[in-house]
């Protein structure tokens, strides 16, 4: 078997692998390994048609490499911070909230999601306060009904950021960086709430558990 040959199946090989991947980062990168592969059974060959589909290739599979890498980047930066309040700005408007003021009561039809961008705001229900950087409505968002899962009243007059469910969803698809942001802050309340259980309620727990007769053998 001369040397061509190898380097011909060892390119299939890198292809079938290729296929095999479960993810995109590991996907390209065997995809480089095959097109380089490829290119040096190409030219050892003389095989012109597989030699210029690899050195097409190739540019290509670099190119999408270094976004994936770019954009994992990005993600474990914005993981470990805020999200910048600056490149929000052209898809909301701006709302004052005076002190005492209730912005919605549980219950409520919802539609938009708020971001504080100063004051002193609190979620009734919860007992929660939210001040600057705090985002308030977006779980009206994911459930069903579209409704407010919290009483919030201004305790602190501050500005506010409004931005509707409409350009909240436009957003998720078109900028990873709100995506990921936002599922991490929804995944980020939702086990603030879970953790929230008074001593009182706990004891309310015990003594009810404690109350149930005994199970007949």
């Amino acid at each position: 078997m001369q040397w061509t040959e190898i380097f011909g199946y060892l390119g299939a090989l890198m292809t079938l692998t290729t296929f095999s991947m479960k993810t995109m980062l590991h996907l390209r990168i065997a995809g480089i390994v095959s097109n380089l592969v490829f290119i040096t059974y190409g030219g050892l060959g003389h095989v012109y048609p597989v030699l210029l589909l690899h050195l097409s290739l190739l540019p290509l599979n670099v190119w999408r490499l270094r976004q994936l890498l770019q954009l994992t980047r990005e993600m474990k930066l914005i993981a470990s911070s805020r999200l910048s309040m600056e490149w929000l700005k052209p898809f909301s408007r701006r709302r004052a909230a005076q002190a005492g003021e209730t912005l919605f009561r549980r219950g409520d039809a919802a539609a938009e999601v708020l971001f504080v961008l100063g004051g002193k705001f609190r979620a009734v229900e919860a007992d929660v306060v939210l001040e600057q950087g705090e985002l308030i409505g977006e779980l009206g968002l994911i459930n069903r009904e579209h409704t407010r899962t919290q009483t919030v009243v201004c305790e602190e007059a501050g500005p506010l950021l409004v931005v509707t469910y409409d350009e909240v969803r436009q957003m998720y698809f078109q900028n990873p960086k709100f995506g990921f942001f936002f599922l991490e802050l929804v995944a980020e309340r939702l086990t603030r709430d879970a953790r929230r259980v008074t001593p009182a309620q706990d004891a309310a727990l015990s003594l009810h558990a404690g109350s149930r007769p005994a199970s007949r053998r």
